[in-house]
């Protein structure tokens, strides 16, 4: 049963993303389905990337991990073949050596963004937003999409209370950005995302199911 639930969230998962409509930035489409790597919570972020749909995105947060140019260019490898998009979390210098497609920044770094996008003018840049002022925050940046999160309960050690679906609308609405919803997003939870405003999923753990 456990190879059965594997292939049941991800596929819920990637059927729910389908239904989100297109967001084109810069004449591109955004992905509607994210996944966020985490070195605890999914230790082998390639075994999820290989089964992710043509069209989604990786964000590998290597977290300061000696390895994680060898696993960075692993994960530009798998995602280059399969249509995926890479994007690196909070450290531009290791976007640019595997050759990333973007950047995901914490919420505290979105000051960093308009020198980043000088830099790199392609790049598909994204923030964390964890309320309506920081979603203002990332959007004044320059941000092509906001993540916000937790939405719901998270078993992240850094997660803050879950802002819930009104919290999430909340964020929709202050912005003009489009919002990715993270934190909490699983097979049971996802469809309470539809009609909340945002243009695409994020998660760790329900992507990672064993």
């Amino acid at each position: 049963m456990g190879s059965g639930r594997v292939i049941d969230e991800m596929e819920v998962l990637s059927r729910t993303a389908a239904r989100f409509g297109p967001w084109l930035v810069r004449g591109k489409p955004l992905p509607t389905l994210m996944f966020f790597t985490d070195p605890q919570r999914a230790p082998d972020p390639e075994r999820v990337a290989e089964r992710l749909p043509s069209g989604a995105a990786v964000v590998f947060r290597a977290f300061g991990a000696p390895d994680a140019l060898i696993q960075g260019l692993r994960l530009r490898a798998i995602t280059a073949r399969r249509g995926l998009l890479l994007l690196v979390g909070a450290d531009t210098e290791l976007a640019m050596q595997v050759e990333a497609d973007g950047l995901h920044l914490p919420q505290r770094m979105a000051g960093e963004l308009p020198a980043v996008r000088a830099g790199h003018p392609d790049w598909l840049i994204t923030v964390a937003a964890h309320d309506p002022d920081a979603a203002r925050i990332g959007a004044a940046a320059g941000a092509d999409a906001l993540v916000a999160s937790p939405v719901f309960a998270s078993r992240s050690p850094s997660a803050g209370r879950p802002v819930g679906l009104e919290g999430l609308k909340a964020i929709v609405e202050a912005v003009e950005t489009p919002v990715y919803a993270l934190g909490g997003v699983r097979a049971d939870t996802v469809e309470r995302l539809l009609g909340s405003g945002i243009v695409g999923i994020a998660a760790v753990e329900a992507l990672n199911a064993p």
